[in-house]
């Protein structure tokens, strides 16, 4: 590679790691993700997504206008073959504070769950608990984990099709029992480009040997049909995104959120004018008055 392509690929790294640290700072803004004397978890999984999460919040730490820590933690789920010694030399050589909590997730995992279903559910649901408990235990105040803008909406598809329900991962959770909050700082980030960035910054990436086989996860179905849309319209997923920023409840149909039943009419008032509001009646069977009625007395 010659010196002219060196400085081309150094211009447009220099480019994406803006772009990402912009998005992050604006996601953390927006949602109030971290505040002055937060103690950040870092959920690290040994993914491109949590690495480039930690990156760019350990660059962020040293230029906000705030004081705050960052913790790394990974759940070692004792999968076979699970490379233990690449996360503690990579947080070592960060200096950055980190804990490593073993836990046999793994076994019950493959225990519980038949070969060849899904295993991301309930394999999902025991990080979520141990992570929460060890959160309590040395204080953190916020739960870090690496969710980009691609995984709330592939989630957003997941739950309309197969769960019935329109709901999605929000950038920023209270916990069911309001003992943790959980952020997600990626959340304005599309996964494009944290895959460029993972490879220009070489993070030692660990693929995950339980759920990552899984050819045939439907999460894979709502990533290609979402990738084919992005190939079609570039701006389709960042336009779903912001769909779930900007909802109307009196237009979808959920009773619990808007009162459908209890609506009624209200003409006391001045009635502003309608665009297009004025009409000829060519024909009518009711004479050659135009008859009002009383909806009270029909």
């Amino acid at each position: 590679m010659n010196q002219q392509d060196v400085n081309k690929e150094s211009v447009e790294f220099n480019k994406l790691e803006k772009k990402l640290r912009r998005n992050v700072g604006n996601a953390i803004v927006d949602y109030n993700m971290v505040e002055d004397g937060d103690v950040i978890m870092a959920c690290i999984s040994g993914g491109k997504d949590s690495f480039a999460m930690l990156d760019i919040l350990l660059k962020l730490k040293q230029v906000a206008p705030i004081k705050f820590d960052v913790i790394a933690v990974n759940l070692d789920q004792k999968q076979p073959g699970f490379p233990e010694h690449i996360l503690p030399e990579y947080f070592k050589s960060l200096g950055v504070p980190y804990y490593i909590i073993d836990k046999d997730t793994y076994s019950v995992v493959k225990e519980k769950i038949p070969e060849g279903k899904t295993t991301c559910g309930l394999c999902s649901r025991l990080r979520r608990g141990t992570l929460y408990s060890f959160a309590e235990k040395i204080g953190a105040t916020k739960v870090a984990l690496g969710h980009h803008m691609d995984d709330i909406v592939e989630t957003m598809f997941l739950n309309m099709f197969h769960g019935a329900r329109l709901k999605a991962m929000p950038p920023k959770l209270l916990s069911d029992d309001k003992r943790n909050i959980v952020i997600r700082p990626l959340a304005y980030c599309r996964e494009k480009d944290l895959i460029s960035y993972a490879e220009k910054r070489e993070f030692p990436i660990i693929p995950c040997n339980l759920c990552g086989s899984q050819e045939n996860l439907q999460r894979q179905n709502v990533k290609a049909m979402l990738n084919e849309w992005d190939r079609q319209h570039p701006q389709r997923v960042y336009s779903i995104f912001k769909s779930i920023q900007n909802v109307s409840p009196s237009q979808l149909a959920d009773e619990a959120l808007y009162g459908f039943k209890d609506l009624a009419i209200d003409r006391s008032g001045e009635r502003k004018e309608y665009e297009y509001s004025s009409e000829e009646i060519s024909s009518s069977g009711t004479g050659t008055e135009v008859q009002y009625f009383d909806i009270n007395n029909l």
